[in-house]
């Protein structure tokens, strides 16, 4: 990915010239004949408020002119950020489970089985929709690109934190899964420059099917336990009667 005008998304070559330490001069776009990034000189907090607001800007800066390819080492990166996807999904499901009052061993295995075969389908469905949908090449350097932006995106996953600290109702759960699919919509629009309905389509389908196959996994599961306690039962029962 090189660099791009947030405005208007033509490519770029550099975003400013330094004539001195604290000393810069942001670049035009050629295109739009605006300034490409404005973004350098704002605050972290600007940037935040922008993410938030769904603005592509914000996301083009974050995407293209900051996680960029040649001024960034990519080695590890979408380990790292996997791994934390993963820490973050898996706090929510322990949330609600912890609030069911299940079992250690029940609620271990819950987590697990939603936690890795849940993703495992959501990322697969989104792929898939990426080639019917999206239209994009099967180069395994666009994949990697579409699915750094994707965990990136995933930002508003972080405000769980603050639900292992105070007390909220399950529905802020699901208000912030909302907002990840519509950031999610968001990263692909820009990364993609499809249509914003083929991107929002693409997300919603991607977060039904995770959501679709981690409540039959979790109806199994919980079929199985329940047929594993009644032979327990049975068993204890046989073995306690006089002979």
């Amino acid at each position: 990915m090189g660099y791009q005008c947030v405005r208007c998304s033509f490519p770029i070559k550099s975003l400013y010239v330094q004539y001195s330490p604290g000393n810069i001069r942001l670049m035009k776009c050629e295109k739009c004949k605006g300034v490409a990034d404005e973004y350098i000189e704002c605050e972290i907090m600007i940037l935040m408020i922008d993410l938030m607001l769904h603005k592509q800007k914000a996301y083009r800066h974050l995407l293209y002119n900051v996680l960029n390819q040649q001024t960034l080492k990519f080695e590890g990166l979408h380990w790292k950020l996997a791994v934390i996807y993963l820490i973050f999904d898996a706090c929510i499901n322990l949330y609600v489970e912890a609030r069911n009052s299940s079992s250690l061993v029940s609620t271990f295995c819950k987590v697990f089985v939603d936690v890795v075969f849940g993703n495992f389908m959501f990322l697969l469905t989104f792929f898939f929709m990426f080639k019917i949908f999206l239209n994009i090449s099967n180069s395994i350097s666009r994949f990697n690109d579409l699915l750094l932006a994707i965990m990136i995106s995933c930002y508003f996953k972080i405000f769980l934190i603050a639900m292992m600290v105070w007390e909220f109702p399950t529905s802020v759960i699901f208000i912030i899964e909302l907002f990840c699919l519509s950031s999610n919509a968001v990263a692909l629009n820009v990364m993609t420059e499809s249509s914003m309905s083929r991107c929002v389509l693409a997300c919603f389908g991607a977060y039904a099917v995770k959501l679709f196959v981690t409540q039959v996994l979790d109806l199994r599961f919980l079929e199985l336990l329940v047929q594993g306690w009644i032979q327990m039962s049975s068993s204890s029962s046989f073995s306690s009667e006089p002979s």
